[in-house]
């Protein structure tokens, strides 16, 4: 794989050194909590990174998160990462193997990583390859490692399936695609397990319904749709999760900007970082509910709902 040497070095090596960080074990990567209170901390979120190992790594040094050699520098930010880790790109592994190693270091510094499934990540544990590119496959050594790789008892299925689908800190709600009302009926915790239930299912007619095109790692109403329909079928579900915002990933912003919608109250995140899309590198950042859009050019202010 074209990144996995350098992140096992990452991993072996010490952490950068961050003042007053507390104690905190990381043998064991964290469980990805559904609901948690940033109290104050820096909050950032990055879209979708699609295979591309360098892109991601440049995209999180703008924004604070790893350094140079893939290690975490972020202190106690609270990270989020939307999904579509896999595909399209050289090396699913690589981006996959680059989050892992900061979803174990951040919490010695008091910081956390959370990481959500995509549509890609879920169609891979459930056999469909469509978007895998040659080099990927054979980074793995061939496709029966790939599957392997991807299956209930391989490395990365066994890790993507713990994942959830959505996670809110504060008043944001973060998920790939988005949560429509129907689905925000279930709350947070509703959606995440009935989703786990399902994720190497081989989906058809009789696939469950949140995996499918209105579920929350494919729904694009809020992002396609015209705003004064889109806008009022958000604040239901926004009502339902209590939250204020919901940040999202899946549909490609193809200028590389960051887009906010309905007054702040939905903002798509994905603006093509891989080199599939342009590598068009950034970020999404909050302080104490003050959001901003990270970007090679320097920060620019999003609305942020009332």
């Amino acid at each position: 794989m074209l990144w996995s040497s350098l992140v096992m070095l990452a991993a072996c090596s010490e952490p950068a050194a961050a003042p007053a960080a507390p104690e905190v074990s990381s043998e064991v990567a964290p469980k990805p909590p559904q609901q948690r209170t940033s109290t104050g901390r820096r909050l950032v979120a990055i879209g979708d990174l699609h295979g591309d190992p360098l892109a991601a790594l440049a995209t999180l040094q703008l924004a604070g998160i790893a350094d140079e050699e893939g290690n975490w520098v972020g202190g106690d930010t609270v990270f989020v990462q939307t999904g579509d880790t896999t595909d399209r790109g050289p090396d699913s592994a690589g981006v996959i193997d680059l989050l892992r190693v900061l979803q174990d270091q951040a919490p010695q510094f008091g910081g956390e990583v959370h990481l959500l499934l995509g549509n890609h990540e879920v169609m891979n544990l459930q056999g469909d390859w469509r978007y895998v590119s040659p080099e990927d496959v054979a980074g793995f050594g061939g496709q029966a490692n790939r599957a392997l790789a991807f299956s209930k008892r391989g490395e990365y299925g066994r890790f993507l399936s713990k994942l959830p689908l959505v996670v809110k800190v504060d008043d944001t709600i973060f998920v790939h695609g988005g949560v429509t009302p129907e689905f925000a009926a279930l709350g947070i915790d509703g959606i995440n397990t009935r989703a786990r239930q399902h994720y190497f299912d081989r989906q058809g007619p009789g696939g469950d319904a949140i995996l499918g095109d209105t579920g929350p790692i494919w729904y694009r109403g809020y992002i396609n749709d015209p705003e004064e329909q889109s806008c009022a079928t958000l604040d239901r579900a926004l009502e339902a999760l209590g939250a204020k915002r919901m940040v999202v990933g899946h549909t490609t912003r193809r200028d590389g900007i960051v887009q906010a919608r309905c007054g702040g109250r939905v903002t798509v995140i994905d603006i093509g970082i891989s080199a599939h899309y342009g590598a068009h590198i950034g970020a999404w950042e909050s302080i104490n509910g003050d959001a901003r859009a990270i970007m090679p050019s320097g920060p620019s202010d999003l609305p942020d709902p009332i």
